[in-house]
């Protein structure tokens, strides 16, 4: 596949520049729009290739279109990554310095609880503490739906998780910050937060709830892949990734 950057590429690139991330079937979409409207073939299985192209061109300006899951679904998305800037600080032009310090304790929270979630409440509370110019209660509330609007977040019932995006994109410093209280999923090697873990004390392995599905499906008696102790946790089911259209 050749690595020349065409007009279909920056196509694609343009779009994901607007977006930040899109899931994967979005970006089979936006392959195929990208190279019909430019009359460039289409090879459906090579959108990995076609991506590397693009990659191959951003490298020297730090930047980089990554593949990562869903911790949520299970389902992949493309992210657009600033490779400079690592730290919550890529995030400076647009939040002020106090919201980027409660940013970073909500962050504290999700990755230092059970299940990878941090409830209003405990966010609310952390917002008292800040070392910067306080938040009103009524402040606090809009930054956590900016945060949710902008993808750094996500919110479900009051409980807030690191979204894709922010996985995605702020890897190296969750590994660096929290290198003591993050672990990687057992089937997939990614970060996990939202996830099943072994009970057996001397074990202790961590699966995302969707690679838990998958792995487990149709085998009679769920086993650790690791210590194959029996697994006592609820075996969700496999969740199929919704059709989309994306131009």
């Amino acid at each position: 596949m050749s690595r020349q950057m065409g007009d279909s590429h920056r196509r694609f690139l343009q779009t994901m520049m607007a977006n930040g991330i899109i899931d994967e079937q979005g970006a089979k979409t936006l392959h195929q729009y990208s190279c019909d409207t430019h009359s460039t073939q289409h090879v459906p299985d090579k959108l990995d290739d076609f991506i590397d192209a693009i990659n191959s061109k951003l490298q020297p300006l730090f930047m980089q279109i990554r593949k990562g899951m869903s911790e949520d679904s299970g389902h992949q998305f493309y992210a657009l990554v600033d490779m400079a800037e690592t730290d919550v600080t890529r995030m400076s032009s647009d939040y002020a310095d106090n919201e980027l310090e409660l940013f970073r304790k909500t962050m504290d929270l999700i990755v230092g609880s059970e299940n990878g979630k941090a409830s209003s409440t405990d966010i609310l509370n952390s917002a008292d503490t800040l070392t910067t110019k306080k938040l009103k209660k009524s402040e606090t509330e809009h930054l956590l739906n900016r945060l949710v609007h902008d993808k750094w977040l996500s919110e479900k019932r009051g409980e807030y998780t690191l979204s894709t995006r922010c996985i995605i994109e702020m890897e190296p410093y969750i590994r660096t910050m929290y290198q003591d209280q993050v672990k990687v999923c057992h089937i997939c090697h990614n970060i996990a937060f939202q996830c099943q873990i072994c009970e057996k004390p001397t074990c202790g392995i961590k699966i995302h709830n969707p690679c838990v599905a998958r792995y487990f499906k149709g085998r009679a008696e769920p086993r650790c892949p690791a210590c194959e102790d029996f697994w006592p946790h609820e075996i969700p089911e496999v969740r199929r990734p919704q059709s989309q259209s994306r131009r």
